[in-house]
Parts: C-alpha cells; sequence; structure tokens
C-alpha cells in the first residue's frame, strides 16, 4: 500500500484529553507510523497532502448501526397504528425487512457506507435482518463495505418473531457461517464478525443456548437489544422471572465483547453487572425519541458507554449533537467532553472485533491510519480544553473534506476516489421503490 503524507495540519485527538496540535501525519501501509511536528520532513511518500488549513482527526466509530434500514428513506407504504413500540416495529421495521432480497441488501450496504464515510465515519457496528434471505445476507453487507472501504463488523439478528425456532436456528447458522468465512480471509476483511441477537422478547431460552455457544465457538462477541421499550423488561419477568441482564448472565452472554443496545430500562443493578463483566451500551438518542421510548436516566452509571444511531444513518457528528441536546433538555449531567470520549469509546469495540490486529482511536505512531480531514474554521481558539465543545458545537458533517480508511484514501475533496456515486445512488432509488412495493404488501 502507499506511502501518504499529510504536512501542516492540526491533529485533534477525541479522546481525552483532547490535545490539539500542528504537525504531519506519516502513513505507511495501512499504519500511521509519525504523528507530531515535523513527522514527514524529509520523508518520501507516494502521496502528499497539503493540510494547511485543516483538522485531522481519528475516524468516527457508529458504535450500532443497522444497514437493513439503508434503503427506508422516505418509504411510502401504508402502515397502521403506531401508538407503542410494537406497533412500530410491525408496522414499519418488520415489514421493511421482510422486503428485504440480495440485490436489495447490497445496495443499502452501499448506501449506508457510503453515507457514513462521506459524514467521517470510518467504522461501522451493524446489526443485520432480512428474513426473508437469511442464508448469505452477511457476506453481501460485507460485500458492500469492502467495496466502499469502510471498516466493521456485523452480525445476523437471531430472533424466533416470524417462524419461531427455524428462524432462530437459521439466525444462528448465518451469524457462524460468515464468522468462519471471516476467519477463513485472515487479517485481509476490513468487514469482521459478531453474533448477534434481535432482543431478549425474542429469543427463547434455547435460543440465548445456541448463541451462547455461537459466541464460545467462533470467539466473537454478542450484539444485542435489550430493554428498549419497557415491553421487554415486563415480558422477562412474565416468562422467566428474572431481570434482563440477569438472564443473559445466566447463559454466560455478558463478556468484555458483549455490546448491549439501547438499554433505556434497565435497573441500576442490572447496569451495575453489566459494568462488572465488562460489557458495552451503546445509546441511540435520535432513535430513541423517534420511537418514543423514553430516556435512559441512567447514562451517567454506564462504564463502557458508546454512541450508535439505530440505523439512523451513520452521521455521528449529527448523531453526537442530538445525544448532547436531549442530555440537557432531560436535566441531565453530561457535557460535550462525555459524549465525545463515549465516542471515541467505540474503538474498544473496533479492537476486539478486529483482536490483536492494532489499536484505534488516536492519531500516533503505532495506531490503524483511519482518519478524517475536516474544513473546519474555528471561529474562536480551539484548544483541548475547548476541544469538545467545537466537536458538539461547530463541526459536522459538512466539514469532512477526505477520509482515509486503513491507509487507503477512500474520500477525497469531498468526492469518492474509487466509486461512482451518481450511478450507485441512481441504482439505489430503483431498488428502493422495489422493496417498498413488495414491503407494502407485507402484512
Amino acid at each position: 500500500m502507499a506511502r501518504i503524507a499529510i504536512k501542516n495540519v492540526l491533529i485533534m485527538q477525541t479522546e481525552p484529553p483532547f490535545d490539539v496540535s500542528p504537525g504531519d501525519i506519516l502513513i505507511d501501509g495501512t499504519e500511521i507510523i509519525k504523528a507530531g511536528p515535523d513527522a514527514a520532513e524529509g520523508e518520501a511518500a507516494d502521496k502528499v497532502i497539503d493540510g494547511k488549513g485543516r483538522i485531522a482527526i481519528p475516524g468516527n466509530v457508529c458504535a450500532h448501526h443497522h444497514y437493513y434500514s439503508g434503503l427506508s428513506r422516505g418509504m411510502l407504504i401504508s402502515a397502521g397504528p403506531q401508538t407503542d413500540f410494537i406497533q412500530v416495529l410491525k408496522e414499519w421495521w418488520w415489514r421493511l425487512d421482510r422486503a428485504l432480497d440480495e440485490e436489495a441488501l447490497y445496495y443499502s450496504s452501499l448506501i449506508c457506507s457510503m453515507d457514513a464515510i462521506a459524514a467521517g465515519t470510518t467504522s461501522a457496528i451493524d446489526h443485520h435482518a432480512s428474513p426473508s434471505f437469511i442464508k448469505g445476507s452477511l457476506s453481501v453487507i460485507a460485500k458492500g463495505m469492502e467495496e466502499v472501504g469502510i471498516r466493521g463488523a456485523t452480525c445476523y439478528e437471531v430472533t424466533d418473531r416470524n417462524d419461531g425456532m427455524k428462524e432462530v436456528e437459521e439466525g444462528v447458522a448465518e451469524n457462524w457461517r460468515f464468522a468462519d468465512e471471516v476467519a477463513s480471509k485472515g487479517d485481509d476483511a476490513l468487514c469482521q464478525a459478531m453474533i448477534g441477537g434481535h432482543a431478549p422478547f425474542t429469543i427463547p431460552d434455547e435460543g440465548l443456548k445456541l448463541i451462547a455457544q455461537c459466541v464460545e465457538k467462533t470467539g466473537c462477541g454478542m450484539h444485542l437489544h435489550v430493554a428498549e421499550d419497557k415491553y421487554d423488561v415486563i415480558h422477562s419477568h412474565h416468562i422467566y422471572g428474572k431481570d434482563i441482564a440477569q438472564r443473559l448472565d445466566d447463559f454466560g452472554l455478558l463478556t468484555p465483547k458483549t455490546l448491549l443496545v439501547h438499554a433505556v430500562h434497565l435497573s441500576q443493578e442490572e447496569i451495575e453487572l453489566i459494568n462488572k463483566r465488562g460489557s458495552f451500551i451503546a445509546h441511540n438518542a435520535r432513535s430513541n425519541m423517534n420511537n418514543s421510548i423514553g430516556y435512559c436516566t441512567n447514562l451517567p452509571l454506564i462504564k463502557n458507554l458508546v454512541l450508535g444511531t439505530d440505523g439512523c444513518g451513520g452521521n455521528m457528528f449529527e448523531e453526537i449533537k442530538i445525544a448532547f441536546f436531549k442530555n440537557k433538555d432531560a436535566k441531565g449531567p453530561y457535557w460535550p467532553a462525555d459524549f465525545l470520549e463515549a465516542l471515541n469509546r467505540g474503538n474498544r469495540i473496533v479492537e476486539n472485533c478486529f483482536s490483536g490486529r492494532g489499536k484505534w482511536g488516536r492519531i500516533a505512531a503505532g495506531y490503524k491510519a483511519d482518519i478524517a480531514l475536516l474544513d473546519y474554521n474555528a471561529p474562536t481558539p480551539l484548544v483541548k480544553e475547548n476541544a469538545a465543545g467545537h466537536f458538539v458545537w461547530g463541526m459536522g458533517s459538512g466539514c469532512v473534506d477526505s477520509v482515509i480508511v486503513n491507509g487507503d484514501i477512500v474520500y477525497e475533496n469531498h468526492r469518492f476516489t474509487k466509486l461512482d456515486a451518481e450511478r450507485i445512488y441512481s441504482e439505489a432509488r430503483r431498488v428502493a421503490k422495489r422493496v417498498w412495493e413488495r414491503a407494502d404488501k407485507i402484512r
């Protein structure tokens, strides 16, 4: 791979203490080998980027996405009442995912990956469902990710909601198949595997047992919605007589590689257990508001908090703003620095997925070269003490000029370097229309 020098750029770290300092960045292959004042001085490079007037940050991580939602924007279907969370799922999302086929999933993956890259997101952790196309679906998502050049992981959300244990077994089999496929590629795969589950209320104990076996044998982390709505909590108490976190822990599913999503209605005791096990929880403020499921008032108790979108695109500049302002509206204690730290912590999930293959989340020697270059002309001094405030209040996806993933320039001067974006978006519109027509017939 090429040797890249970025000269005269302002380097801003997005993990505490949010250092901001001018310098150069030297990339060799997939890694940063030097970063700091005069780091590229006298060094040979295949590509030299003039970073004057620009800011380099570690690429953002979307710690929870739904790539199957890529063609849902503005979806035109006839839907019934959506006065509670289960109605929202049944009238909208579960009709969309059942309408997906291989072509639709491929374009969903392309669109989600492209939207994320253009917003400065270099890694996306996907959580997938397509009940009419299970076997092979994760490979299609990976194909789209790798063609665009985004780093990430995907999994199939095991569920019994359409076809009972048969569907559970098919979902587990797809997770296992894809994990084996990724392992066979070695270090070359940009898209890694996790083991997915929809939510505890659609996974019987037999399903959790199968997921636990899959996690143990593959070494992958589990990715699961929990307590997104009160219904999930009530169901666990009613059917199993225990809290959700305890039920998962009984199957050995709370580990340092586990990614739990939403957790809006978990108790303090459950969060304490999750913290003790070292698991991660993804906060998705935008989706929570959209689905009217409430606010996670226990947010400050979560040790390993990360940020996701739950399928509302891959723009983490937008997500962090909404998370911050919703927190303030709810009289929460978090400030921009707290949310920026949570956003950067998504890199720990990336490191779990790419176990032993590198470090992420800083612009420093020895870290993977996943970098976003921003055209942000700060109207006030930008220093480490207020960098998080600039990130939340001033920076945005419109500032993203160029993006490097794994040492490869995938987006430069606001344009994709290796893709015909107009053709892809045109084809996506054609496919979306067909998917909507199909979803409209599903009841």
